[in-house]
């Protein structure tokens, strides 16, 4: 869809810059949102606290509240309503964004929305995998026909770009589920799934503003900046859970994003996958080995790679900040790629996949020590609990001295 120029740049209100007063300070108030939301769904007294008890997939070990997405979208609606509400005051004369525009954040939101009711009531009586996975598909076919939010091609740096064609609407439909899922799947840890949202998010926004992209930069701000309130009570040991709420909707949202901004330029399709990489990569390795050992891809497991470093010894938070260095490394990689010519862009590229199968390779190392480690020490009880028989020598009768 093509949108008539809008820019922040340049643009001021009583001296303020536009920028400012659409992004910054709405991303900040998205902050402590998302921030008061999440203490407040972290109490038992609260009525909305519904708690997730240890299960095949997840790590953790006590009943745990499972709300905070709420208030990780909340805060992402109540800010973009902030910000359109101080522009309409400000500018009463000229609209909050042009029509286009307007529309399509209208669609973005409602898409989320929907996405986020029927996960929250999912987290709060149980709803069938087929019913959610239906509307997943209905909100995915809604965005797609009421935008035209289809991914249109596949650049093959140094090669040919492949236009999907008639491919584009399903395959944008697959985009859409697969991101929405993946985050689910890989909600299992400590400040994992917030994590990938904060650094993904925020180097969305970064293409944003580099655009000149409003869209983008906006949701993907607010966005970033509700995950990080979020963050500050469910960083190892968290006080709660985004529950399927949160991560589905994110999910479904990062998909958004990413066909967004491919279809309109901001850029090529390797950038956002080298984003969300470290989610995409392990979600789709983990589901081809399981399909590849014919195990029930449905099933719940512990087969993820953060899921094996945590099962091998290492620490919640030891894990997650490791997959943070990852996450940050992988966007940085995408910032180079977006900027460097294509003979350039297959060398980051090849570097990008050199990274992941040399973290491959340190998930497996540490594996075989906690392995070795176990066998050892398995070996050592054996030798202490194993009776072991002493031989104590008879004494010579003594001998009997008469007077």
């Amino acid at each position: 869809m093509s949108t008539e120029p809008f820019s922040l740049v340049g643009q001021s209100v009583a001296g303020v810059p536009m920028s400012i007063m659409m992004v910054a300070i709405p991303g900040i108030f998205a902050f402590v949102v998302a921030w008061w939301l999440t203490d407040r769904l972290c109490s038992p007294k609260s009525f909305l606290s519904i708690l997730s008890r240890p299960n095949e997939r997840t790590l953790h070990s006590m009943p745990t509240p499972q709300t905070g997405g709420l208030a990780v979208i909340g805060s992402v609606v109540i800010s973009l309503i902030l910000a359109a509400s101080v522009l309409a005051i400000t500018q009463p004369s000229k609209p909050v964004l042009p029509k286009g525009l307007a529309s399509e954040s209208v669609w973005i939101v409602a898409s989320m929305l929907l996405i986020f009711v029927v996960s929250f009531l999912d987290d709060c009586v149980g709803l069938s995998a087929a019913l959610r996975l239906g509307v997943q598909a209905v909100s995915a076919c809604i965005i797609i026909g009421g935008v035209r939010l289809i991914l249109p091609s596949i650049p093959i740096p140094g090669g040919p770009t492949i236009l999907l064609g008639l491919a584009a609407i399903p395959v944008s439909v697959l985009v859409l589920l697969w991101m929405a899922n993946l985050y689910n799947f890989m909600d299992g840890m400590d400040g994992f799934a917030g994590g990938m949202t904060f650094f993904g998010f925020g180097f969305l926004a970064y293409f944003g503003w580099q655009a000149n992209y409003p869209v983008m930069l906006i949701i993907a701000t607010f966005v970033a900046m509700g995950a990080l309130g979020f963050l500050t009570h469910n960083f190892p040991p968290a006080r709660i859970f985004m529950g399927d709420a949160g991560s589905i909707t994110l999910g479904f949202s990062a998909g958004t994003m990413i066909i967004l901004g491919v279809r309109d330029g901001i850029f090529d399709v390797w950038v956002p996958v080298m984003i969300f990489s470290p989610f995409i990569v392990d979600a789709t390795i983990t589901l081809i080995r399981r399909v590849l050992r014919r195990k029930k891809i449905w099933q719940a497991h512990r087969e993820h790679y953060y899921q094996r470093l945590v099962l091998s010894g290492w620490t919640h938070r030891r894990t997650v900040l490791a997959e943070y260095g990852v996450m940050v490394l992988c966007g940085g990689l995408a910032v180079l790629y977006h900027h460097s010519t294509d003979s350039w862009r297959l060398v980051i590229l090849g570097v990008w996949v050199g990274v992941f199968l040399v973290l491959g390779r340190l998930v497996y190392k540490v594996e075989q020590r906690r392995t070795a480690s176990g066998t050892a020490h398995s070996l050592a009880a054996t030798r202490v609990s194993t009776p072991v028989p002493v031989v104590v020598p008879q004494e010579s009768p003594r001998a009997t001295v008469k007077v």
